[in-house]
């Protein structure tokens, strides 16, 4: 236990001191220093600060605990990915940076109202409080309490050594997020990302090898024999994920969260150029391919070493098997990758929300002549509240019936599938009104909350974002040719400071991803 805590400790102020090393000459007493970055971040970067920021251990613990219960049809929500980012590459993100946006409610001032920009503000504040960040709290509670054995080392009850762990996490990430800005998350982001993806890579390495008496082909296939269902990427129709749910509200999720979404595209609005933006994303996208070994096999394997024993638990499955293959020299390190895997959710949602809260709220609302040095302030008080109205709501999360990575998509889609509704009506016609996106907002909101939690009606809720979508495109259009407005024009905007030069192997990127997906699905389908 004592070569673990060392090791902890000893990466931990390592990513530490090199975070502040690399950003300690920034200035963070501006908006563009402190929320984008200064505008330097590069394409390698960009990739594991989203990486990071997308992986952490409610994808550790809650898909893998998907995997080990329901196989390997949860896939969908990493492979539809890349095809997502591609689209972020080629088409939104370059409009974004043409119109010098810091935040995406930015847009919507533009397009719609004033009114508009604050409500989706607003919303996407309540989400951050309630959903993500306690949610990214408890996982990774639950997670450093199983390798730790913290409740033991302090006397305490199980329950208590969660709460004491998410009280330490919530503060330490909350350091990295306030006081360091955009960049220093960026940067932190960066190891904790490669290191992620090495050390979790290992653990289902060493399992096969184990398995397979010293060859991880024969572990793989020994794997393989034991459950051949668990390796269908094709779900049934009552399944944890239908295979349908690709085509109907699944790829607007995916649109919304990397195309709109402020937490990730924060690091691409903060890119030195368009190039470097669309090197991030596409490399993203990549990853994202590769995900897969490190969030859902090892759940898989999980099966193969417990059979049903943890079914009712289904989120212990993944700190169980660290604990059975993991040497003991090499658990503190893991520990603290997975402890960086919190932390860059956390303080990169943390930022993006006092990002939105300064720019959307603070500054168009309530001070609209505020400094730049009291803007960076009023961020720092924001990501302060919200800390710790996460902290506190993070063990409510507990005991999700359907695992915490279900329980975080179905609450996600209360506020993403109206707003990527609006949005894409904006980008894509110029006759949707303000009024319109106003209505389907909300609408779309009050429905998908009556059919999924008050009337619980028998149909995937992946299925219910789909006719939530088609419901809020009829309303906007409705509305709108009922009570036009002539006053809705889009506006032109000014290239800025970017160089709109593309990458120019950007297309031959986005083709091989393409290729590489619809080749999961042909070879994994076929099981």
């Amino acid at each position: 236990m004592v070569l673990t805590i060392v090791s902890f400790v000893g990466f931990t102020l390592f990513v530490a001191f090199y975070s502040w090393y690399k950003t300690r000459n920034e200035n963070l007493s501006t908006q563009e220093g402190y929320f984008l970055g200064g505008k330097s971040l590069t394409g390698v970067v960009i990739a594991g600060s989203m990486i990071m920021t997308n992986i952490s251990t409610e994808h550790l613990v809650g898909m893998n605990g998907s995997s080990y219960k329901n196989g390997f049809i949860i896939v969908a929500w990493e492979v539809t990915s890349a095809l997502a980012l591609i689209l972020a590459a080629l088409y939104f993100v370059p409009k974004y940076l043409k119109m010098g946006l810091i935040t995406i409610p930015q847009y919507l001032e533009e397009r719609f109202d004033a009114s508009t920009r604050s409500l989706v503000a607003f919303f996407l504040l309540v989400s951050f409080a309630v959903t993500l960040l306690p949610i990214v709290l408890y996982t990774g509670a639950i997670n450093l309490e199983s390798l730790f054995e913290i409740s033991e080392l302090l006397g305490v009850s199980h329950q208590e050594g969660i709460w004491i762990t998410v009280l330490f996490v919530g503060v330490l990430g909350s350091i990295y997020a306030i006081f360091g800005g955009l960049k220093a998350v960026a940067v932190s982001d960066t190891i904790n990302g490669y290191g992620l993806l090495l050390g979790g890579v290992l653990i289902p390495l060493i399992a096969l090898v184990f398995i397979g008496d010293g060859n991880p082909v024969d572990g793989i296939v020994k794997v393989f024999e034991h459950s051949p269902e668990k390796f269908s990427v094709i779900g049934d129709s009552d399944s944890v994920l239908p295979f349908e749910t690709l085509f109907t509200g699944l790829i607007i999720n995916q649109i919304y969260f990397w195309c709109m979404n402020q937490t990730i595209l924060q690091r691409a609005l903060g890119a030195k150029s368009l190039v470097e933006a669309q090197k991030g994303l596409l490399l993203t996208g990549a990853l994202k391919l590769f995900v897969p070994f490190i969030i859902v096999l090892p759940g898989v394997i999980g099966f193969y070493y417990f059979g049903d024993a943890l079914m009712d638990n289904q989120d212990l499955v993944y700190p169980a098997l660290v604990k059975k293959v993991l040497p003991v020299g090499f658990t503190g390190v893991f520990a603290a990758v997975l402890m960086g895997a919190v932390l860059s959710t956390f303080n990169s949602v943390l930022n993006s929300a006092s990002t939105i809260f300064s720019i959307d709220i603070y500054k168009r609302i309530i001070f609209p002549k505020v400094s730049d040095k009291n803007l960076v302030r009023a961020g720092k008080v924001s990501a302060t509240v919200l800390a710790v109205i996460a902290i506190v709501a993070a063990p409510m999360v507990s005991n999700a019936p359907e695992g915490l990575f279900q329980l975080l998509q179905q609450l996600n889609g209360i506020f993403f599938i109206p707003i990527a509704s609006i949005m894409l009506a904006g980008f894509l016609t110029k006759k949707v009104t303000a009024l319109a996106a106003k209505v389907a907002l909300v609408i779309g909101l009050a429905f998908y909350i009556m059919v999924t939690f008050v009337l619980k009606v028998d149909i995937h809720f992946v299925h219910v974002w789909g006719i939530e979508f088609l419901l809020n495109c009829a309303i906007m259009f409705v509305i709108s040719y009922l009570i036009p407005s002539p006053k809705n024009i889009v506006k032109k905007y000014p290239l800025g400071n970017y160089k709109m030069q593309g990458w120019k192997y950007a297309g031959l990127v986005s083709t091989i991803l393409v290729i590489i997906t619809i080749a999961v699905y042909i070879i994994f389908g076929s099981i």
